[in-house]
């Protein structure tokens, strides 16, 4: 009996020890996530594109409508893009990126709805190994030092800003009678985008730099926010013109849907047409812009690449996908300090308006 009792215990102890030589067969200690204790990235299969998480801050943004289109595009012969929409809600933004995480996706794309929540996303990113690109609104610098693997596509708020007070600039010197009360000074108003966004800041700083830099006085009428939107810049332009139309010589509007809005506010009081005008700035070259600039009413915007937004976007987070560092040879777009992929900006008038179509 005895005999049988030590059989048996031999026997099951060989047992033993096959299975954990099976296990270590199929699980190698060398893997990137034995030794820095973060999930390894779930690389492609030879031959198969890789999936990238796209989560866009709200889809009926129209610029980023436009964004969106060209990541689409951009992607067809690269990789497959998961695009979601965050509904203007960082907590729903954060679901989404745990869901991608969940499906193992190679790379995240991420439109932040608050570039200053970029940090959590890096957090969680990081955890599992996927690279991630912010891209149109940039995270914090120290969020961006947080990981090798985080990356932004995007363009400089203060070039866009500077373009449209040049705007003004050449349309004030060209035409001196815009100058209502001859003071020498553009009285003017402003709408901005949502409160504390790094590109709403930026432009109403330095479009007004912009107009002081060419050696013309500058005084603001009013400013409000109209949150990006379109409808919400209508009504704030109502209300600027019930208070204090006979001051006001300009209109500049942190991008081109709260121009837009405006302009339905200056028609409804008999603008734009008897000779009855007044100029109105924007920023984005939307196709409804290009469409005002046309028709007269828009007097000029700056052109914010989506193609090239998007473009350079999935081309970054293609390269990530696969293993790569981004490059120029890896991307076809430069790469500035190693982190940052600018595309720039240029001035739309109804002169050069095919350039942006």
């Amino acid at each position: 009996m005895k005999k049988l009792l030590t059989l048996a215990v031999a026997g099951a102890l060989v047992a033993t020890v096959a299975g954990c030589g099976n296990k270590t067969e199929t699980t190698p200690s060398t893997s990137p996530a034995a030794s820095t204790g973060a999930a390894a990235t779930t690389a492609p299969a030879a031959g198969k594109k890789p999936t990238i998480g796209v989560a866009i801050y709200k889809f009926d943004d129209t610029f980023m409508s436009g964004v969106r289109a060209a990541i689409s595009d951009a992607a067809k012969d690269k990789a497959t893009v998961d695009i979601v929409d965050s509904q203007n809600s960082q907590p729903t933004q954060n679901d989404k990126v745990d869901l991608f995480i969940t499906k193992k996706v190679n790379a995240l794309a991420i439109n932040a709805v608050d570039r200053t929540a970029a940090g959590v996303i890096i957090d969680k990113a990081k955890t599992a190994n996927i690279p991630v690109v912010f891209l149109n609104r940039e995270p914090l610098a120290d969020d961006m030092k947080k990981w090798d693997k985080v990356y932004y596509v995007g363009a400089k708020a203060e070039q866009s800003g500077t373009m449209e007070g040049q705007l003004l600039v050449d349309y004030f010197k060209a035409h001196p009678e815009a100058d209502k009360n001859h003071d020498g000074k553009i009285q003017y108003v402003m709408l901005k985008g949502e409160p504390g966004h790094q590109d709403a800041e930026l432009r109403t700083k330095f479009s007004i730099q912009a107009i002081t830099d060419a050696g013309m006085g500058v005084e603001k009428v009013a400013e409000d926010t109209a949150m990006w939107d379109r409808v919400k810049g209508q009504e704030k332009m109502a209300a600027f013109l019930a208070s204090s139309e006979s001051k006001i010589e300009a209109v500049l509007a942190n991008n081109d849907d709260m121009a837009l809005g405006a302009i339905e506010a200056l028609k409804a009081k008999g603008y734009f047409k008897d000779g009855k005008t007044l100029p109105v700035v924007g920023v984005d070259a939307t196709a409804p812009a290009l469409q005002a600039l046309s028709d007269g009413t828009l007097l000029g915007t700056v052109l914010n690449d989506a193609k090239n937004q998007g473009a350079a976007t999935t081309s970054v987070a293609t390269a990530l996908a696969n293993g790569l560092v981004p490059s120029k040879e890896t991307t076809g777009y430069d790469i500035t300090d190693g982190k940052y992929v600018w595309i720039s900006y240029k001035k739309i008038t109804k002169d050069n308006m095919n350039e942006a179509k």
